[in-house]
């Protein structure tokens, strides 16, 4: 109990090493989802939108790509960034830089394939619905991106789930040093193999914490974005303007 008080405090606490390790983690987090986001979700919408030859392939391997184990990311992106590799001039090894990139390379797949998904399902109905209207192909895009947005939205958020919570690749690429590339689950495992189980345990209820604090705001991000989505629904409803057309 008396490192979990501990553990909180720190957390709270500015200039401490935990605090440190936190705003790390969330720094690492956050770059990580935006870039992702930005590459996976594209993506994404065009698998899931358009036919073409190999589509199965595509998911197929994008499905694979989804349980990416981290340490297999770790040792690509070691190999990369390392002085010996083709990275390696630019000394990113044991870097903030690097621990991002091993980030994207987990999370890209799982927020492409999620983004396909979520896409393909509406795609039909958006499709029909803009081809009897008769708006144009970029208009059409852009309806499909608006009936997608909460599922989107909440795509990215598993992104950063991913993200915050991973350590197999973090450790491999940013060495766990202190005030440099020590995060929360690279700091849990650092406690534990020290023997102070009891901090360890602490760091992990603070890592709890922190996500559900983000979470929870995320949720309420989304469910403000759905709302007038609901409130349109109801105004194509048989007592809305349908009957008034029929009077």
């Amino acid at each position: 109990m008396d490192d979990v008080i501990q553990a909180f405090t720190l957390m709270f606490t500015p200039g401490s090493d935990l605090s440190e390790i936190i705003l790390l983690t969330l720094q690492m987090s956050a770059f990580s989802t935006v870039i992702s986001t930005a590459i996976g979700v594209p993506l994404g919408v065009l698998v899931g939108l358009y036919r073409f030859p190999g589509k199965r392939l595509v998911m197929r391997i994008l499905n694979t790509l989804m349980g990416l184990p981290p340490v297999l990311a770790g040792v690509i992106v070691y190999f990369l960034v390392t002085r010996a590799g083709p990275l390696g001039s630019l000394r990113l090894i044991y870097s903030l830089p690097a621990m991002v990139i091993a980030q994207v390379l987990l999370i890209t797949p799982v927020i492409c394939g999620l983004s396909a998904t979520a896409v393909s399902n509406v795609a039909p109905q958006v499709h029909e619905t803009a081809h009897g209207m008769g708006l144009p192909r970029i208009r059409e895009i852009g309806c499909l991106l608006y009936e997608c947005r909460s599922q989107l939205f909440s795509v990215m958020f598993v992104g950063f789930g991913r993200s915050i919570g991973e350590v197999g690749a973090v450790s491999l690429v940013g060495g766990n040093v202190l005030h440099k590339t020590r995060v929360m689950t690279t700091a849990i495992m650092y406690e534990t193999n020290q023997g102070h189980f009891g901090y360890a345990v602490a760091l992990g209820i603070a890592l709890l914490t922190v996500s559900f604090i983000i979470n929870s705001l995320a949720l309420t991000l989304q469910e403000r974005t759905s709302a007038p989505e609901a409130g349109g629904a109801r105004s194509h409803t048989p007592g809305g303007k349908l009957g008034g057309d029929r009077r």
